[in-house]
């Protein structure tokens, strides 16, 4: 398949809401902790919508403005579509996410889909998908178009005249993908039994009309296999936009009667990937002495690790010295730091009174920014000189690599190119140019020979404990020899063994693993009802070695042993010094996560600070599970703590946090001189809650909250808070970024949720400014 160009795509989603697709099913989770099998009840509908929630996901992930989608339902109650304004009929087809950049929002509006109580039309849908898209892309048909269709194939389908529809899809060039609900699958494989007779005619269908797409433009699949192919370790092509530049041989200032400028274009050819980042977390404990029910107890809890930098002078004269002496730098905000600002040794300064300087043997040199001339370089690739091919490092270009090509609209500079290119090639060199690694990047080592030893005297060493022996050196051989891959994997036609490992076949793990967590734990509703699934198999293939390989190097790995006396070394246990200083854990353990906390340190750039996760972006903190209580020294995951205990966020100066702010309600309520600051923290906390992504999940609870909320208000005689609390929210819901969904549902409960009017609150002996007319038209806007 050739590489698609990234981004400049929209894909239009085609639900089915027949009632067929409210029918519940088994799909199978993951095995538990002791093995146990487990399973969740669903509708297909919603396992059908994980794979649009999947392939949305994706396109968030990828974070391009031009990739976009749109989703039209068929089956619903009401018609909505582009063709039924125009010439009418298409009934029952809506569409119900127009065109644009998905984002959070488009997978909570997924997850409010219901199977309704009519059947649709997927011909029609498909026709209001063609146009829809065709009337987005007026003036963009240089776009990929795809269109992918979910359904069960248990509704009645209108056939008339779709010839003409692949005709229209042909001239569009729109690629469509049929994913079906328990579609038969000779690969999987997979066979429906009891399948009704207008499904199996309808799947019949549906593959005649994908073979009668190009073979490019028309894919069809059950949807359990495609669930398992987003799983799959993909790695996308996509055509690196070409950018201009000159090639130079030779001194174009000094000497330009012998050098020679090329108009290039450049592209990429590979690129790095690197997983998606991860926020840093510390183990805290909270102190519940308070509480009546865990008294004494210390909770363990996790918050967020943020960094600020400060800059101080040091004024302690240093020892010795009579004088005073000024040290600038950058240290943590610590315990002593704070003894010492208090006796004012140290003194904080401001980043804008500070000027950057380099160190010159034991002083520093200020350097003022501006104070030196920039460099005057000059945009190109400038080629140095040549070597020959056989001497170029492998390892050079397992980085970023460029394409180089010529100027496509000047012919003299192809011609110029091609011949450059050609003399290469006939004399086998390479060219060394200067966008290749400057010699501070490629940084050459020099070791003591392992098979050479002199000793002080000058005399060389033949025998030591150092040097090996020929019996291990025939040892060894023999090891690697039979450790060889070469021969290690399946046979081919003729029966003979092919290479074990296949670098383009070889995934990195941290990538496509991170990827998979991320996308399910934003797609699912439950992390622990649902949990992570395993990897797929071809991002573990390569774990563990072949077993022929095991079999063949084993006795070699003994003889190995022997002659080497290899022997196990006990691990040593750590010890804490006299000075309280804790000695650095192994590599497999989490350094952040450590119970007990070494002396603090002096002198650092940055400064951790535990806290709260409120200065962090509300998409990424959707995306974050709750921190858990655990017992050990690593982070929690979900399959392994069955019953965690969440933690409740409260912000540092609040009484309420985000995780039961319902239950923090009542309980500071019941105390009886807090209730104004547990007034004020709840409408903070819903205001907060609503405003974020994903808060359609919390709907109910939120409204419960505010019901909760207006009648302590008018029992505790808070009405101007509570009528500045609902218009605060009213505003933040309606604004242009808002959560207009939840505004409306608070708007279903009437009268009874607006404002407190002054004739309610005469009744309990208050005071309100807000009149009864006032107040139900507040709640009817």
């Amino acid at each position: 398949m050739p590489a698609e160009r990234a981004g400049y795509t929209v894909t239009m989603f085609l639900v089915d809401l027949s009632p067929s697709m409210g029918a519940t099913r088994t799909v199978e989770l993951p095995p538990g902790l002791d093995g146990e099998e487990r399973s969740v009840e669903m509708t297909n509908l919603q396992w059908a919508l994980q794979f649009v929630k999947y392939k949305v996901q994706e396109m968030i992930f990828g974070g391009r403005k031009t990739e976009q989608c749109g989703v039209i339902v068929f089956g619903s109650e009401d018609t909505d579509n582009i063709v039924n304004e125009k010439h009418g009929g298409y009934e029952h087809v809506s569409e119900y996410i127009p065109i644009g950049t998905p984002n959070s929002a488009t997978l909570a509006k997924l997850d409010e889909l219901e199977p309704s109580e009519m059947c649709g039309d997927p011909i029609d849908a498909l026709i209001a998908g063609i146009e829809t898209q065709d009337n987005y892309l007026e003036r963009k048909r240089t776009w990929t178009r795809k269109i992918i269709l979910v359904t069960d194939g248990a509704s009645p389908i209108e056939i008339e005249d779709w010839e003409e529809t692949v005709k229209r899809m042909v001239t569009l060039q729109i690629s469509l993908t049929v994913v079906g609900v328990d579609f038969d699958d000779a690969e999987l494989p997979y066979h429906e039994e009891d399948k009704s007779e207008i499904k199996r005619e309808n799947e019949l269908f549906y593959a005649k009309f994908i073979s009668s797409l190009p073979e490019d433009l028309g894919l069809m699949g059950t949807l359990a296999r495609a669930l398992d192919s987003l799983a799959y370790p993909n790695v996308k092509e996509t055509k690196s936009a070409l950018m201009t530049n000159t090639l130079r041989i030779g001194d174009v200032e000094a000497r330009d009667e012998e050098a020679v400028e090329i108009a290039i274009r450049i592209a990429k050819c590979t690129s790095i990937a690197r997983p998606g980042t991860w926020k840093r977390f510390c183990r805290s404990t909270v102190d519940h002495s308070e509480d009546d029910d865990d008294e004494g107890e210390r909770k363990v809890v996790f918050k967020e690790v943020m960094t600020r930098t400060e800059y101080t002078i040091d004024r302690t004269p240093a020892e010795g010295d009579d004088g005073d002496k000024h040290d600038d730098d950058s240290m943590d905000v610590d315990e002593d730091q704070s003894e010492d600002r208090e006796d004012g040794r140290l003194e904080k300064v401001e980043k804008e009174q500070l000027i950057r300087g380099f160190k010159y043997g034991s002083t520093y040199v200020p350097c003022p920014d501006a104070q030196f001339p920039r460099l005057n370089t000059k945009q190109g690739i400038e080629i140095c000189g040549f070597f020959p091919g056989k001497n170029f490092n492998r390892s050079y270009p397992l980085s970023e690599v460029l394409y180089v090509f010529a100027s496509p609209t000047t012919a003299p500079d192809q011609i110029a190119f091609s011949s450059v290119v050609q003399a290469m090639y006939e004399k086998g060199v390479f060219a060394i140019a200067r966008m290749m690694p400057f010699a501070d990047d490629i940084r050459h080592y020099t070791f003591p020979s392992l098979t050479t030893l002199i000793s002080r005297s000058g005399e060389r060493i033949t025998k030591h404990p150092y040097l090996p022996t020929e019996e291990q050196l025939d040892a060894m051989d023999k090891l690697i020899d039979d450790m060889d891959l070469m021969d290690a994997g399946e046979k081919d036609d003729d029966g003979n063994r092919q290479p074990w490992f296949d670098p383009r076949l070889s995934y990195n793990p941290a990538i496509h693993r991170t990827r998979q967590a991320m996308f399910h734990a934003a797609v699912v509703p439950d992390i622990e009802t649902h949990p992570l699934p395993p990897p797929h198999p071809e991002l573990t293939k390569y774990f563990e070695p072949p077993k022929r390989v095991l079999k063949r190097a084993r006795q070699s790995l003994e003889e190995c042993i022997e002659v080497f006396k290899v022997k196990e070394v006990p691990k040593k246990l750590l010890r804490t010094r006299k000075d309280g200083h804790v000695q650095a854990a192994d590599e497999d353990e989490d350094m952040i996560l450590l119970e007990h906390k070494g002396p603090p340190k002096k002198r650092s750039d940055t400064t951790p600070v535990a806290g709260p996760s409120g200065r962090e972006s509300e998409s990424e903190e959707e995306l974050l599970l709750p921190s858990k209580r655990v017992e050990g020294p690593s982070l929690p995951t979900p399959t392994a703590s069955p019953q965690p205990e969440l933690d409740p966020q409260r912000a540092p100066g609040r009484i309420i946090g985000n995780t039961f702010p319902l239950k923090d309600f009542r309980k500071n309520l019941e105390r009886g001189d807090i209730v104004t600051k547990a007034v004020e923290d709840m409408g903070v906390i819903v205001r907060e809650i609503v405003g974020r992504p994903f808060a359609g999940r919390r709907k109910d609870e939120m409204l419960e909250c505010l019901k909760v909320l207006r009648v302590t208000c008018l029992r505790e005689d808070e009405i101007d808070a509570w009528n500045d609390i609902l218009k605060g929210l009213k505003e933040d819901c309606l604004s242009e970024m808002g959560n207009k969904a939840f505004w409306s549902e608070v708007k279903k409960l009437g009268r009874d949720i607006s404002l407190i009017s002054s004739s309610e609150a005469l009744k309990v002996g208050g005071v309100s400014r807000v009149s009864e007319s006032a107040a139900e038209a507040f709640i009817q806007q």
